[in-house]
């Protein structure tokens, strides 16, 4: 899983979000909690799904835009 190191620059604090890994259809996001949601092209859809990858990659904006989006999750583990 690659470790995602984004900081609030509002609050300062790090993101909630500790590490994502993709492949072609679908996104896996792991919570400080130990949860991991997975996201997939069939329940998010391919805007969503774009969207966080890129958001992932650039390591900025991945909790925001699924607490302000609510992206459909395919699962959750934990």
């Amino acid at each position: 899983m690659t470790p995602y190191f984004s900081i609030s620059p509002i609050t300062g604090k790090r993101s909630s979000v500790q590490g994502y890994e993709y492949g072609e259809d679908y996104i896996n996001i792991c919570f400080s909690n130990g949860s991991v949601y997975t996201y997939t092209l069939e329940s998010s859809g391919e805007g969503h799904l774009s969207t966080l990858k890129s958001l992932a990659d650039a390591q900025s904006g991945l909790n925001t835009y699924l607490t302000k989006f609510k992206p459909p999750h395919a699962s959750k583990t934990r």
